[in-house]
């Protein structure tokens, strides 16, 4: 590729088709027989390998439970900086992993807590740092807060620990999502099942509801979808009944169905149950009437849209994922998270269907959006590595948002 100023263009030589390659291997695999284990055809998996083809999360996860690895060996996460300030995002997570520890260890507090009110705004700030996906900000305040009010709930009881709880229950979601998101699956495990316990010193059934909708992101992060489902249903059981006279149970369990179409989406034999409940979070929406956002958990019709395009698109149906896309666009009130992984979904099903221009364009408005959110998805990744190979002079935009995922280096 011609160099541009001080830097050249590089291909991610450790994207995902590569690591696929170099993990079959190892497990001394052909292709041929890796595809018999997946299944799929030798074809796609050559076509992946060779970068030919974007490897979709279905078949990452196919390949990691075939070859009996965890899925983030072949993404390559956590996508680490190569200085200290492209590597800031990772900076919090020691300080959070530490900060987790202290739910039946009471750490010893520097200073006296703060009244409940502050750390409630402090609360609330962090559930407004999560939509808009800022891992850094997230990062400085997460560890801090979550040990303070690790403190006070050591020492409270009645109404008081139930506040606590909730509290802590919310802090300890965001630090699932800063672990999801990056990359670190075992720590994401460790934060769901802290929100969980959390959740049960509340003795709300929403709460718990809750608790149980965000713990699915461990069966995503550990690519076992057909648990997930299992967990989820069970949740359905549990809880439905109890929470369906309310408007945030009715969204809580809504979110659950959307969970679990995208779980079902994952394994292909399973499609048609994943349009059966998104027919049930459609009907959920409905009812509502209006984008909600409840213990900090969107739902309503923009977030079931989002959801059906998405499932169309795991189920490699680009028709119907931009059948289901037309005259949508994400309201300026939704959470920049949400919007912008409606954009990233976009992008894919518009390179699948030919169209990189717009695939580019739908990356950058995802990057405009949020971006942190954007330059941390493995799906960004494998679309940009998808795009640089379509072209022989690199567009300035595809070039900027390359070097912003360092896909660059200084020559």
């Amino acid at each position: 590729m011609t160099p541009v100023g001080t830097n050249i263009l590089i291909m991610d030589q450790a994207g995902i088709g590569p690591r696929i390659a170099e993990a079959r291997k190892l497990a001394g695999l052909t292709q041929d027989g890796l595809a018999l284990l997946v299944p799929c055809s030798k074809s796609l998996v050559s076509q992946v390998e060779r970068g030919c083809k974007p490897a979709t999360p279905w078949l990452v996860a196919a390949v990691a439970r075939a070859l009996h690895i965890d899925v983030t060996e072949l993404t390559g996460q956590p996508y680490r900086g190569s200085t200290r300030h492209t590597d800031r995002v990772h900076a919090s997570i020691p300080a959070i992993r530490i900060a987790l520890s202290h739910w039946d260890v009471p750490p010893e507090p520097e200073v006296e807590p703060r009244d409940l009110a502050a750390i409630g705004q402090d609360v609330r700030k962090v559930n407004a740092l999560l939509d808009k996906i800022n891992y850094v900000e997230l990062g400085k305040r997460l560890p801090g807060l979550i040990e303070e009010m690790s403190v006070i709930l050591h020492d409270s009881e009645g109404a008081r620990r139930k506040t606590v709880a909730e509290m802590l229950m919310h802090a300890f979601v965001a630090a699932k999502s800063v672990a999801y998101r990056l990359g670190y699956v075992d720590l994401t495990s460790v934060a769901v099942d802290r929100a969980a316990q959390a959740a049960r010193e509340t003795d709300n059934p929403e709460l718990l509801a809750y608790a149980a909708e965000e713990r699915s992101q461990v069966f995503f992060a550990s690519t076992a979808y057909r648990a997930g489902l299992a967990y989820l249903d069970r949740a359905h059981r549990e809880y439905d009944s109890l929470i369906s006279t309310r408007e945030a149970g009715l969204a809580i369990t809504g979110s659950m169905h959307l969970r679990s179409a995208i779980l079902a989406a994952r394994q292909h034999p399973r499609g048609v149950d994943a349009w059966e409940h998104l027919a049930q979070a459609h009907e959920y929406a409905s009812r509502i009437g209006r984008d909600t956002n409840h213990y900090g958990l969107t739902f309503g019709p923009s977030n079931v849209r989002i959801h059906e395009i998405a499932a169309a698109i795991e189920l490699e149906d680009p028709d119907e994922a931009m059948r289901r896309n037309e005259g949508f666009k994400p309201p300026r009130n939704l959470p920049p998270e949400r919007s912008s992984h409606h954009y990233i979904d976009l992008a894919r099903v518009q390179l699948m269907a030919g169209e990189p221009d717009r695939a580019l364009e739908s990356l950058n408005r995802a990057d405009r959006l949020s971006p942190q959110h954007t330059v941390y998805h493995p799906m960004v990744r494998e679309t940009v590595n998808s795009l640089l190979r379509g072209h022989t002079r690199i567009p300035e935009t595809l070039r900027s948002l390359a070097r912003r995922i360092q896909m660059t280096t200084p020559v």
